[in-house]
């Protein structure tokens, strides 16, 4: 990786992390700081983020934090975002933290729903944006935060919305899973450019989203699980940063890429059964589309 030395002397490596202001993204921004990175936090509230870069400096015990507002739900928006960071040189860190469910159906602002928005097309364009400052840091990494939601989404391309009812677990993990084929495909791509490109599942963890889901998200042969499910999410958001924090620093890992790191920290295969050559041909057609539908191709 490439280090960078700030005006203060200071000699550190460059990480994007994207909803990075609360939940898995700050602890993962917080344990960062802590093993000496400069970390460039993504979110939309202001205020919010002025107090995470507060603790994200305090963590690495200097000045190390900065934010950047940014509406990640819009494709436009994300656009300008990757272009400005891009624009600032090398960059040997992005975590792709950034995603979303809903109980009911929502719409980005150029139409499209909003969790497909969210958990797929916004860090795909955010990462295409920024591949050669990746590249021009090399050996350097992209983690991009998945969910064993997956393994409830209905693995249908054809259309931007899979048929039937709205259930937020299944259109979630929908679009998880579209990002996970993206994500290993694009580690075959950029190997020999130097960059590592890893998913990393952190597991539940009781977020800020997690506290808003009712019984609602599920289908309805999911849903006598429901009390074992909301067990899962009280999880300590903490303890969730260590699959993205593992992903992003382990050494181990170096020279590694198109792998999953589970929960705990370590190398997980589970979800990379879901994604088949004939799944991922499907996904890249459909991104087209909808890239296409959102007013530029991709």
């Amino acid at each position: 990786m490439t280090e960078h030395v700030s005006k203060t002397g200071h000699t550190s490596k460059k990480a994007v992390v994207t909803a990075g202001t609360g939940g898995i993204g700050l602890e993962t921004a917080l344990g960062l700081a802590r093993q000496g990175w400069d970390v460039t936090l993504v979110a939309r509230d202001e205020g919010r983020g002025e107090a995470a870069v507060a603790r994200v400096d305090e963590a690495a015990g200097r000045r190390a934090g900065r934010f950047v507002r940014a509406d990640l739900s819009s494709l436009a928006e994300t656009r300008r975002l990757g272009e400005r960071l891009a624009g600032e040189g090398g960059l040997d860190l992005l975590v792709n933290n950034v995603g979303g469910m809903w109980t009911d159906r929502r719409e980005n602002p150029e139409g499209i729903e909003a969790s497909i928005a969210l958990n797929h097309l916004s860090p795909y364009v955010l990462t295409e944006e920024l591949l050669d400052a990746l590249a021009a840091a090399a050996p350097s990494r992209i983690v991009n935060v998945t969910s064993s939601a997956i393994a409830a989404a209905q693995t249908v391309f054809e259309e931007a919305e899979p048929p039937g009812p709205h259930y937020g677990l299944a259109v979630t993990g929908r679009a998880k899973l579209a990002h996970l084929a993206y994500t290993l495909e694009l580690a075959g791509r950029l190997e020999p450019r130097g960059v590592a490109v890893l998913a990393a599942d952190p597991g539940a963890a009781a977020t800020d989203n997690a506290a808003q889901m009712t019984i609602d998200i599920l289908p309805p042969a999911l849903r006598p699980h429901w009390e074992q499910i909301q067990q899962g999410v009280s999880a300590p958001v903490v303890a969730a940063a260590t699959g993205p924090l593992a992903a992003a620093t382990d050494p181990a890992l170096e020279g590694r890429t198109g792998l999953v790191v589970g929960p705990a920290g370590t190398v997980d295969d589970t979800l990379l059964a879901f994604v088949t050559p004939e799944l991922t041909e499907s996904v890249r057609t459909w991104t087209a589309k909808l890239m296409a539908t959102a007013g530029r191709p991709s």
